[in-house]
């Protein structure tokens, strides 16, 4: 099989030079020559544009920075759009944006065509070592089609849902990441500032109960299927809790901007009087803002965790 394969940066890279491992040809092109050069070394073929890469490969891979650089790659007079044939099929493993990638999406239908975004997470090194997550949206068919050369490029896999459920998954997964870092910054500048030894304090808490849980563990138990009592823990004490906290910043001086929008939210589900459910219940508030029902059946739920060996 023929395999294209549009951006060679840091990620892009890692994951071409797995698939040239696993014995796929290779048909590269990037906006710098010289970052293919060690594919050419290799006897991939270079493309001089999107539109003539399309023309020569069956499926093609995107790594690029962000949703402008694949509209670029995808639409124009030597966009990918231009070149394929019927039936050919993109898999877009940027971070993009999910309405761009859904209005491509219509774009390569016209066509007869396919585009799925498949947004990967593990960074450069899981690039290189294919200890990546891929987390795909689009036409479950075709996913399964080219399952075998996504393995190649990962090694946690999963169809999410129609197109744009895998750009939504990453999104997701980021902006947690991003805001709980800085959720942890600020617990733990208190922290310091309240006379802890910064290593102390991470060997500490890192044996608590969220240091010994994976990040989305937390809502395994209440918020998924929607269930708040009997409580594991109850609001009241949360409550009491994080006030504490927040009032021994303010005592150091210390910003606790996150720490107190949280206490807010607690305090208002207080008011509800929800202080006798668990914890978590203050996340209610938020499902209500946003319009949503979240509430998996708990069977489902149940294989959902089955199919996770450390859970």
């Amino acid at each position: 099989m023929r395999v294209g394969f549009i951006g060679l940066g840091t990620m892009g890279a890692g994951m071409a030079s797995n698939l040239a491992k696993a014995g796929y040809e290779l048909v590269v092109h990037d906006a710098r020559k010289e970052a293919a050069e060690s594919f050419l070394n290799n006897r991939a073929v270079w493309a001089e544009s999107p539109k003539e890469l399309a023309k020569l490969v069956d499926v093609t891979f995107l790594s690029l920075p962000g949703p402008s650089e694949v509209k670029g790659v995808a639409e124009g007079q030597e966009g990918l759009v231009e070149g394929m044939n019927p039936g050919s099929v993109v898999f877009d493993l940027s971070t993009n944006s999910p309405t761009v990638v859904r209005n491509l999406h219509s774009e390569f239908a016209k066509k007869g065509c396919h585009i799925l975004d498949a947004p990967v997470s593990g960074g450069p090194a899981g690039a290189h070592s294919g200890k990546l997550a891929l987390w795909v949206g689009g036409d479950e068919q075709i996913f399964n089609k080219y399952r075998t050369v996504l393995d190649n490029m990962g090694d946690q896999v999963a169809y999410i849902g129609p197109i744009g459920a895998g750009s939504v998954a990453k999104l997701v997964h980021n902006c947690a990441g991003y805001t709980i870092q800085a959720a942890l910054g600020e617990v733990f500048t208190m922290g310091v500032k309240a006379g802890v030894e910064p290593l102390a304090l991470w060997e500490a808490v890192r044996q608590g109960v969220l240091g010994r849980r994976r990040t989305f563990d937390g809502l395994i138990n209440q918020f998924l299927p929607g269930i708040y009592d009997p409580p594991a823990f109850a609001l009241r004490l949360a409550h009491k809790d994080v006030a504490l906290a927040t009032a021994l910043g303010r005592e150091k001086g210390v910003p606790m901007r996150l720490s107190n929008l949280a206490l807010e939210e607690m305090t208002e589900a207080l008011n509800r009087g929800w202080g006798n459910s668990d914890s978590r219940s203050s996340l209610k508030l938020q499902i209500e803002r946003a319009g949503v029902e979240v509430a998996v059946d708990p069977e489902r739920l149940k294989a959902a965790l089955v199919k996770d060996p450390e859970l």
